[in-house]
């Protein structure tokens, strides 16, 4: 027996061998123009109940998980002690466990003390997954993230304080042509402000679901980058990045037309370099075909 998804269900590439429980379904948000991963569900939050027989289940299932994601896109919405007692009872059944991760929205962070992330930490969750998308304020309320870039800064710090291991994402090409570049430079500053300790780059891909919403928020036409001005993206982004602290950063996502990962600072001048080379052997793209957000 196994367990009963409701889906869609999605994970972080990185949790491809994690078991997944969903303990909220969909997300309480649920607004950006640009996701339509949650549009088909309703927010809700699983009962003790519910959520302790899955995870009995699977005890007996899989005893030596060593690693376990909590869905859907807002666990973290979830009461403190709720997530506590879940996280808590999650250890005592698999007791080869390493780690539990979630996605979480900068304003679910931003909500909790300082003092019940660091009680969830203790608890044993260990990592959460965000979206930074863009550092441009501009674009952040045309795709309606309901965040700002000093908002995003704040709550990635705030997190980090208290211990978790930070995982971003950021959309290349989340601006179109026209916003390009204030995109990148805004989303460099803040990489470089709260330094995660991952960052993934991901290219703007639009569901059918979603592209007349995400379209009809930009007043002027939004003219989609091309793969040239993507890997000019990705130059731009990695050249503006200072910081001393170390970030894993990989843009080696499905979405992505090029593939390109090293880590900062030590690998800032090597990641530019093989730019530099790919621009001259378009030959190695991914074709389009084979691209997914």
């Amino acid at each position: 027996m196994m367990l009963n998804y409701e889906g869609p269900l999605y994970r972080p590439p990185s949790e491809a061998n994690s078991l997944i429980f969903q303990v909220t379904l969909g997300c309480s948000f649920n607004e950006c123009s640009f996701c339509d991963m949650y549009r088909s569900k309703q927010y809700s939050e699983k009962s003790w109940d519910e959520v302790k027989m899955e995870i009995d289940l699977m005890a007996k299932q899989l005893p030596d998980t060593r690693k376990i994601f909590l869905a859907d896109g807002d666990a973290l919405n979830l009461d403190t002690e709720y997530m506590i007692k879940i996280v808590k009872y999650i250890y005592e059944k698999f007791p080869s466990l390493e780690r539990i991760s979630c996605y979480a929205m900068p304003m679910n962070i931003l909500k909790k003390t300082p003092e019940e992330l660091k009680k969830m930490h203790d608890a044993g969750l260990n990592m959460f997954y965000l979206g930074i998308e863009s550092g441009s304020d501009i674009i952040l309320k045309k795709v309606t993230k309901g965040a700002i870039a000093k908002t995003i800064i704040k709550s990635v710090n705030k997190a980090k304080d208290a211990g978790y291991i930070m995982s971003c994402m950021i959309i290349l090409g989340l601006g179109g042509k026209t916003y390009s570049k204030e995109h990148i430079k805004g989303t460099a500053e803040v990489i470089s402000a709260c330094s995660p300790n991952y960052v993934g780059a991901l290219t703007l891909y639009l569901e059918n679901g979603i592209k007349q919403e995400f379209l009809n928020k930009f007043e002027e036409p939004f003219i989609q980058i091309n793969d040239d001005e993507s890997l000019e993206e990705l130059n731009n982004l990695i050249s503006q990045i200072h910081t001393k602290e170390e970030i894993i950063f990989r843009a080696n996502h499905g979405s992505n037309a090029y593939t390109i990962k090293g880590t900062f600072p030590q690998d800032k001048q090597e990641m530019l370099d093989k730019i530099e080379w790919m621009k001259k052997h378009p030959e190695i793209i991914r074709p389009e075909g084979i691209r997914g957000f």
